[in-house]
């Protein structure tokens, strides 16, 4: 069983109940401005081996009578068509994605709003479709010299332009699809609305990184500089805690610079800040649940060199990555670790020069360390994950789950119908003759069954992987790096 180092149920609790707190404290009423992913937040989940994916959601569940969510897309963003990288998707199609999956669980979309809107064509066609929906959409606008003028923003041509948005609940989470998208400035605007409004409403911020109470230079906040490499984002003492309180704690540099403007603001309208800090500002209960820290020292060592590598591939693929890589470079020389701290790296390219061919190693839950091979019915990736899955279900290594028989009209498909020039069988393709295989061999319905155990391993490939071979690991959970290599010489690579 893999080790675990955060108590997850315990994170829910006393995460909740800070909240509460808070609301508590700001009279009934608080607008939580959300950093990070409210879903799927892998990051966590492999820096703190125990932290479950959907965490945020399920805090968020357990006080669903309370909450409303508030999406900020910016008009930018729209006008951009700018993507999620992970998903694939653009940001307005993220909108929708959001609302969904929210309301799937229970929770309660009251609005979006769409920010530093110009009158971009494209985000007032969003608007209408959103609309058209049924769904209330607000606008808010770019204020010159935001956030430095404080006298303009907080006036009638500030935030005074400002849509107000129209709540219900005492806890609204605004939350969007990417870094950028205005949601600081969405709650500090509500707060002038409802101020003027006459209601009492607070502000705080709901980030899970860098964690306060952990040192600067613990692996765990040094795995979220390399996430963000490409943000520039860098960790550093909250100068303002340390002085106000004597007590040193951790933020990061953004929040840090944007600090002694966002005080004046929020004492423009409340007359005086509640907060002394960044780290005040914030509501993250993470730290106060590790229950392993060498367990996740370890984890988010694996994590900074595994980012490594993702940036090396990245520029490989022509993305000017250069300052990314010389970062995590920085970084894990600041952590002490190389490749070779990685077991798959070694394992996989050793494979590799034996064969002669792509290979790739994973380390099960256990430490044990499989690799596989590419053969003429199966590339590398799909050999490996039939071995991870054999080692598990306790099969002999040398057995056969797939039957030629299934493998073969798999290939003739492939090259004589649709058009591919490899036969060799990618991932998904092995899972459905595996699956096949199933109904009738009692081997190959065992090793199917462990496939929820491949969650949370390390792996690493030889070369650069399909698309589909990627997406296939990344849905089973497998933590997943590659050498910056294609395959072959050729140009064009999908």
């Amino acid at each position: 069983m893999k080790a675990t180092g955060f108590d997850n149920d315990k994170y829910l609790r006393e995460q909740s109940a800070k909240i509460r707190e808070r609301i508590a404290g700001f009279g009934g009423k608080l607008y939580l401005e959300f950093g990070g992913k409210l879903f799927d937040d892998y990051h966590a989940s492999r820096v703190l081996p125990g932290f479950q994916p959907d965490s945020k959601v399920k805090m968020l569940m357990g006080m669903k009578d309370e909450a409303e969510i508030i999406i900020a897309i910016s008009a930018g963003d729209i006008e951009r068509n700018k993507y999620r990288g992970d998903i694939g998707i653009t940001y307005d199609f993220d909108v929708l994605r959001l609302i969904d999956a929210f309301r799937d669980c229970g929770l309660y979309v009251g609005s979006v709003v769409i920010t530093h809107y110009e009158g971009q064509s494209s985000a007032a066609s969003f608007k209408q479709k959103l609309e058209n929906l049924g769904l209330p959409v607000y606008l808010h606008y770019i204020i010159p010299d935001y956030p430095a003028d404080v006298e303009l923003i907080l006036s009638e041509d500030g935030f005074g332009k400002n849509d107000y948005i129209e709540t219900e609940r005492s806890l609204v989470v605004v939350t969007a699809p990417g870094p950028g998208s205005g949601k600081m400035a969405t709650c500090l605007s509500q707060i002038w609305h409802e101020n003027r409004r006459g209601v009492k409403a607070g502000y705080a911020k709901f980030e899970t990184f860098p964690i306060w109470n952990l040192p600067l230079q613990h692996p765990v906040n040094l795995a979220y500089e390399a996430a963000t490499a490409d943000l520039d984002d860098v960790n550093m003492i909250d100068p303002f805690h340390l002085d106000a309180y004597g007590e040193t704690t951790v933020n990061y540099n953004r929040d840090v610079e944007i600090f002694p403007v966002l005080n004046a603001i929020l004492e423009g309208i409340w007359g005086r800040s509640p907060y002394n800090s960044p780290t005040d500002m914030g509501v993250n209960m993470a730290g106060l649940c590790v229950s392993d820290d060498e367990v996740c020292r370890r984890a988010a060592r694996q994590e900074i060199i595994r980012r490594y590598f993702n940036a090396r591939v990245s520029q490989r693929q022509g993305f000017d990555k250069a300052n990314e890589v010389q970062k995590i470079e920085l970084l894990m020389k600041r952590c002490g670790i190389s490749a070779a701290d990685r077991p798959v790296v070694a394992a996989a390219r050793e494979r590799a020069e034996a064969t002669g061919n792509p290979a790739l190693a994973m380390e099960l839950p256990d430490g044990t360390v499989i690799t596989g091979k590419t053969s003429d019915l199966l590339g590398a990736s799909s050999a490996c994950l039939l071995n991870a899955l054999k080692k598990l279900a306790g099969i002999e290594k040398s057995a056969r789950l797939i039957s030629p028989d299934v493998i073969e009209p798999i290939q003739k498909l492939k090259v004589g119908h649709m058009g591919n020039r490899n036969p060799r069988l990618h991932t998904d393709e092995t899972l459905i003759a595996l699956t096949i295989s199933a109904v009738t061999d009692e081997r190959a319905a065992r090793a199917l069954d462990q496939l929820g155990a491949l969650a949370g391993c390390e792996a690493h490939a030889s070369v650069i992987l399909s698309r589909v071979d990627e997406n296939v690991f990344h849905h089973l959970g497998v933590n997943m790096s590659m050498e910056p290599v294609y395959q072959t010489r050729k140009l064009y690579h999908n």
